[in-house]
Formats: C-alpha cells, sequence, structure tokens
C-alpha cells in the first residue's frame, strides 16, 4: 500500500497543489496536523481517504491522535505537541510501545524525521509550509508490502 505522509502545511495551497499529483498515486493519504482543514481539501482535490488529526493550530473539534491498521502494521498518527516532541522522544516512544505500533507519524517540529528504535519505526514528513532545520519542503511516501517498509522523502 502506497502512503502520503504530511504534516503542518499550514494552509500553503501553492505547496499543496505541487504534491497533489504525487497523491494521485496512493492509496492513503495521513495527515499530521496544522491545519486540519487541509486534509479536508486535499480529500477533495484527490478523493483518496485520509487519515487526519488535529494540530496545535487547529480548532476543529477533531481527534488529537488515532491508532489504525494498515498492511499488517499499527500506525499510531498524532501531531506530537502533546508528547512534547520538541524536547525529545521519551514520551511519544512511551506511548508507542505500550499501545503497540509498528509506526508513528507526527509533526509539529516541522523537521523531517526518520528514526528505527526498539523496532517501532518514527516519521515525521517535515513541512511543506515552514520547515525548520532543512532548506526544502517536505512530504513523505510510505510503501508498506508484505510486511517490509520502504519510505521516500519528497522535496518540493
Amino acid at each position: 500500500m502506497k502512503i502520503g505522509v504530511l504534516s503542518d502545511t499550514h494552509n500553503a495551497k501553492v505547496y499543496i497543489d505541487k504534491v497533489i499529483p504525487y497523491l494521485e498515486e496512493c492509496d492513503l493519504i495521513i495527515h499530521a496536523g496544522d491545519n486540519f482543514s487541509d486534509s479536508k481539501y486535499i480529500h477533495n482535490m484527490t478523493n483518496i481517504d485520509i487519515m487526519a488529526v488535529k494540530g496545535n493550530c487547529d480548532f476543529d473539534n477533531v481527534e488529537e491522535e488515532l491508532f489504525f491498521e494498515v498492511e499488517g502494521k499499527n500506525i499510531f498518527l498524532c501531531h506530537g505537541d502533546t508528547y512534547d516532541i520538541k524536547y525529545g522522544m521519551g514520551t511519544i516512544e512511551s506511548r508507542a510501545k505500550k499501545i503497540g505500533a509498528d509506526i508513528v507519524v507526527f509533526g509539529h517540529t516541522h523537521m523531517p524525521t526518520n528514526i528505527e528504535k526498539d523496532g517501532i519505526l518514527y516519521i515525521n514528513p517535515g513541512s511543506l509550509a515552514l520547515p525548520r532545520g532543512v532548506d526544502y519542503r517536505s512530504f513523505l511516501i510510505l510503501n508498506i508490502e508484505k510486511e517490509k517498509i520502504n519510505l521516500e522523502e519528497v522535496r518540493i
């Protein structure tokens, strides 16, 4: 299954529109918050199912985190702010282990992250709107097939 992973798009439709052609090739889209309304826009543009959570800049009455299964992998999706992700991975790692996550998708830092620790993959796609720590805008393509996970960073 091919999954587009975005976060921290902050209503930057000029950049969202640039990634729509990539997302149209996906089976599922994941948005890790800031701006939740962008997930609705992306769904309307692609007609592809989207799993999305609210971020610290969102005021929508939607879930702050989701836990779901894709191709036999348990995915934990959150924005990251409630786990103090800017100050380290400890809190989110504890939560991931407690709930049995295989993959953790988060945002908030606006910095691309791809870390595997204790058998759990932690990924942050970076930001299309306001990248930090890097000089490029980014999102991810996550492929899950037959227990194998491949991750591709796409720079815009």
